[in-house]
This record gives structure tokens, C-alpha cells and sequence, in this order.
């Protein structure tokens, strides 16, 4: 795989249970990149690559496709009825971007792990496992902290790049789920996309066959990855 500036090995791992859907098998592409940088991340974003800690991969399953990469045009993302209504909802709360891991940060996630996805493979929580996880040898991510009456309610952990905002994951109170914090914090990582002056805000994979996954088609107008390149998705009434 070539960039503009260099060369890097890609590594196709053994297949393995799908953690996203029932009865299927996942394989994933790797790149072997000791000394990756931040553009270069940026440029094989674009391709429909994420990262895992330090750990660059792409789905690259035999007999499926369900996984969609999808961002968001963020100078033209418009929030629909029910979004203003979160952010209307949320007016109380103060937010923060912060670039250091604490203590708080993993007592929220391990709550939140606990509360959400107990039943999935991020199940039971540990200090290695968050620091591997949402952590980078090569790279800083920022987090974006959601603070109500003084206490720590919400990270969305964010890659900032030079034309584009990343993702990572976010966790928030489960005990505020009313408040759908976890699209509050999209919401907040487009405004702050916006406010730098970036292009896109990559959400990672769609996957409509899982629930838990296929909320990103509601941040419109968005685009999907195909072998056409990225297709523009208009927004729906």
C-alpha cells in the first residue's frame, strides 16, 4: 500500500467470531507500521481503516460486507428535530477538552461497561484493556469530557487531524441515559469539527444488521465508503 511519502506492509489475520453479528466470521487487515504518523493515518481513514489503541485494521471479511465506513461532511451536517431536541435537553451541561487520562475517565468507562455491555466482548472492564484500547503509542487523542453540576458525565475519546475529527468510542453515566448522551457527544465532536475548521468527522463503522451499531445514518448528510469511493448520502424529510 503506497502513500504519497511512503510504503507500509498490510497483514490479513486468521478469521475469528464476528463481534458485531451472530454466526458470522470477521477477518481483519492490518497494517505493520512501526513508526506511523499522524497523516499517514489520516490518508488510510479515508480508505476505511480505524484505529484499535495503537492497532490500524479494515474488515476484510470473506462472505460479508455489513461493515460500512461512514463520516460526516461536517460544514454541511444540520441537526434534525429530534437532535435539537438533545441538545436543547443537555443545555446544562459544560464541556471540556482535555488531552490526559485520569483516574475518573476509567471509573466512568468501567461503570459504563458494566451497565451497557456486559454482554459483549469488552466484558468485564479492566485498566489494561481501556488503556490499550482507547490509548496510542503514536498519537495524542483528544477527549472531549462532558461535566454536569461539577462531575465527570461523559468522554468521547477524538483523534484530531489535519483535515478531519476521528471517533474513537465514548462512554458516558449510564444513569443518564435519558439524556442520549452518546448522541450529544457526536453532536458536540461535529461542533467542534466545525469550530477547527475540519472537513469531516469519521464515525467509524455502519453496520445496519446491529442495533447497537447503526445509528450513524442518522447524523445527515453523511458518507458512505464504496468501491466507487466515498458516496454522498442526501439528507431524508
Amino acid at each position: 500500500m503506497h502513500s504519497e511519502q511512503q510504503t507500509v506492509d498490510v497483514g490479513l489475520t486468521h478469521t475469528f467470531p464476528c463481534s458485531y453479528l451472530d454466526d458470522r466470521q470477521e477477518q481483519l487487515l492490518v497494517i505493520k507500521e512501526p513508526l506511523m504518523q499522524a497523516q499517514l493515518f489520516e490518508r488510510l481513514l479515508s480508505m476505511g481503516f480505524r484505529r484499535s489503541g495503537s492497532m490500524i485494521y479494515k474488515p476484510r471479511c470473506p462472505h460479508c460486507q455489513a461493515c460500512q465506513p461512514i463520516r460526516v461532511p461536517v460544514a454541511h451536517f444540520t441537526p434534525s428535530k429530534r437532535q435539537k431536541r438533545t441538545l436543547a435537553k443537555n443545555h446544562d451541561i459544560e464541556i471540556a477538552v482535555s488531552n490526559q487520562f485520569r483516574d475518573e475517565h476509567y471509573a466512568l468507562y468501567e461503570r459504563y461497561i458494566s451497565a451497557r455491555h456486559f454482554d459483549g466482548p469488552m466484558y468485564p472492564p479492566t485498566l489494561e484493556q481501556y488503556q490499550g484500547f482507547v490509548g496510542c503509542d503514536w498519537m495524542q487523542p483528544a477527549l472531549l469530557e462532558l461535566h454536569l453540576e461539577g462531575k465527570l458525565i461523559g468522554v468521547a475519546v477524538t483523534d484530531l487531524l489535519q483535515n478531519s475529527l476521528s471517533a474513537v468510542y465514548s462512554f458516558f453515566e449510564p444513569d443518564l441515559s435519558h439524556r442520549s448522551l452518546g448522541s450529544f457527544m457526536i453532536l458536540q465532536q461535529c461542533k467542534l469539527a466545525v469550530s477547527m475548521n475540519k472537513s469531516f468527522l469519521y464515525l467509524g463503522y455502519q453496520i445496519d444488521d446491529n442495533r447497537k451499531m447503526s445509528y450513524k445514518r442518522l447524523y445527515r448528510p453523511y458518507q458512505i465508503l464504496t468501491q466507487a469511493g466515498w458516496q454522498n448520502q442526501d439528507a431524508l424529510p
